[in-house]
């Protein structure tokens, strides 16, 4: 598929959601969406200015902004200084997180419904979302010290 029809498969998925769909609206979501690392809005900033570099910053955290508000991307922050993005996922999961090179990993575990079976204050208790960040040392990193 042509990058082209990328850029018009997100269109689409913007005007379903509501929202204007801009060609650099749809160029950070494609961004976003094709990524398999987290992406900080500065990396997705110097991503879009490659293939639009009239982009600015402000309209990358804008968009970030409302497509984090449609339920189009997830912000994860994995330390204080910055915000990541990833694609909003239909399947739980969560992350490992490196402190010696910050190496982000994703695995899969059903927590929510482990913690509504076991845990009696969540058995009546509605889980939408959830969000596990543990930190330590990667292989790599762990092998080094």
């Amino acid at each position: 598929m042509m990058k082209r029809d990328i850029l018009k498969n997100e269109r689409k998925v913007l005007k379903a959601t509501g929202l204007r769909a801009t060609n650099q609206r749809a160029l950070v979501l494609d961004i976003v969406r094709l990524e398999k690392s987290h992406l900080d809005a500065d990396e997705i900033y110097r991503r879009a200015r490659e293939k639009q570099p009239q982009i600015s910053l402000s309209t990358v955290y804008r968009a970030l902004r409302s497509f984090k508000k449609q339920g189009l991307v997830e912000e994860i922050h994995f330390d204080e200084e910055h915000h990541h993005y990833e694609p909003k996922s239909a399947i739980e999961h969560h992350h490992l997180v490196c402190l010696g090179c910050g190496k982000v990993l994703e695995f899969r575990l059903p927590l929510s419904q482990y913690v509504k079976e076991n845990v009696p204050e969540a058995s009546d208790f509605e889980i939408v979302g959830t969000e596990v960040r543990m930190t330590g040392y990667c292989p790599k990193c762990k092998a080094k010290q």
